[in-house]
């Protein structure tokens, strides 16, 4: 049998694993500037923490999670989202003891078992953010303005942002049952997952793609009409911010979220013209989430972006940069007597912090000079018998072909002058 990688996985080759460091250091760059720092949590956790933290009756809980049996018979989740680990990791650590709000940032693979289709797979990546000890709206701003400055820095200004707020516990619960009456004569309608979840999680109706459930919340209510005057002052205040930062958005009476855990505000971004799967990001405000996993009543917000879907909209634009040279220093041995000398060069490069290579199969210099070209080297360094007789080193400009001879005592110097003009 030919081994492949598992159905809706994939290997980063080199090539693509340019593209994907580019991307996350503008992430980080761009969260670091906003007073965040990093958190790195397990790729697997007890299953219960996602069983509370994201909710019994969601997708995710109910048909994506990729769970297993330990040797000790526990149970264990490899993580599908980032929220619910960060919230374990601040209850176990105590963290909400010291200086308030904690902003963290986090970055890595997730796992969910889904139907893989384009910029959609059963491990895929994240980045995303979360703020844990404000209830301020300006702080829910914050976080919505962060999501489109990595945007921006990314080169994707043509992005809609999506708005709406899904209440509190409380102005919920009476939405909820006018969301429930309004469905109860149309069930027949529903798809099957929706009939299941109605009326434990109605909400999650507005936001199924099937007809018969887009046709069934036609002239649904709307939950901005049940909130209470705590959400109602809250969402005035977080869009009257991003209106005052120069933010347009969107709001979305069906954008509820797929996660029990989010109250108040709640936000996606789309880039328009890509198809059904026009949403590269999302997050929301969580306040009962940490109560809800055991630790005190501290309220939090964030969000996450799906990093395949950023680099396949990047590439549908042109927007990556060009792919850099594996290396800029290539040391070639005219002969195998001499690849003891080439080696002790090659480490002095390396030491330097040059990016250097040299060939290890005895090929000839010309076949050598073939590898240096594919590698993208800028300087191919020679050293054959007349360099070891006289101590030189023979340097050519791939660019141009030109050669010169370098004193070896001089080398170092000399590469870094002439990578640094070109």
């Amino acid at each position: 049998m030919e081994l492949k990688a598992p159905r809706g996985t994939y290997d980063i080759l080199p090539a693509e694993a340019q593209k994907w460091q580019y991307i996350e250091q503008i992430m980080r760059q761009t969260a670091a500037s906003f007073g965040f720092q990093e958190i790195r949590t397990p790729i697997f956790e007890h299953t219960e923490l996602f069983q509370r933290g994201v909710g019994e009756t969601t997708d995710i809980v109910t048909k994506e999670m990729y769970s297993f049996q330990d040797k000790s018979r526990r149970s264990l989740t490899l993580r599908p989202e980032g929220t619910a680990s960060c919230v374990r990791s601040l209850i176990e650590h105590r963290l909400y003891g010291g200086v308030m709000p904690v902003k963290w940032y986090y970055q890595g693979p997730m796992f969910r078992y889904d139907r893989p289709q384009a910029g959609r797979y059963r491990q895929f990546h994240q980045f995303g953010v979360e703020v844990f000890g404000s209830s301020d709206p300006l702080l829910d701003a914050e976080v919505i303005i962060l999501m489109l400055e990595i945007l921006s820095r990314l080169g994707l200004t043509e992005y809609e942002l999506h708005l709406n707020s899904v209440g509190c516990p409380a102005c919920r619960q009476v939405y909820r049952k006018k969301l429930i009456a309004h469905l109860a004569p149309q069930v027949d309608k529903l798809c099957k997952d929706c009939q299941k979840r109605y009326e434990q999680n109605p909400l999650r109706v507005l936001d199924c793609k099937e007809a018969g459930c887009q046709e069934a919340t036609v002239g649904f209510p709307v939950i901005m009409d049940s909130l209470c005057l705590e959400c109602q002052e809250h969402y005035g205040a977080v869009k009257k911010a991003l209106s005052s930062a120069g933010v347009s958005y969107l709001h979305d009476d069906r954008l509820v979220r797929g996660l029990d855990y989010y109250t108040k505000t709640a936000f996606e971004v789309h880039i328009p013209g890509i198809g059904a799967q026009s949403a590269i990001g999302g997050g929301g405000r969580y306040d009962g989430l940490v109560k809800e996993c055991g630790g005190p009543e501290i309220p939090g917000i964030g969000f996450a972006l799906g990093i395949e879907r950023i680099l396949l909209i990047l590439e549908q634009k042109n927007r990556l940069p060009a792919p850099a040279a594996a290396c800029d220093v290539f040391v070639v041995a005219m002969d195998p007597a001499y690849a003891g000398s080439a080696f002790e060069l090659l480490l002095e490069l390396r030491r330097a912090g040059l990016r250097a290579d040299q060939d290890y199969n005895r090929r000839s210099p010309k076949a050598q000079m073939k590898h240096a070209d594919r590698m993208g080297a800028s300087l191919v360094l020679f050293i054959g018998e007349e360099e070891m007789e006289k101590q030189t080193v023979t340097v050519r400009k791939m660019k141009d072909s030109r050669q010169l001879s370098v004193s070896r005592a001089e080398i170092l110097e000399n590469i870094i002058s002439l990578l640094a003009i070109d």
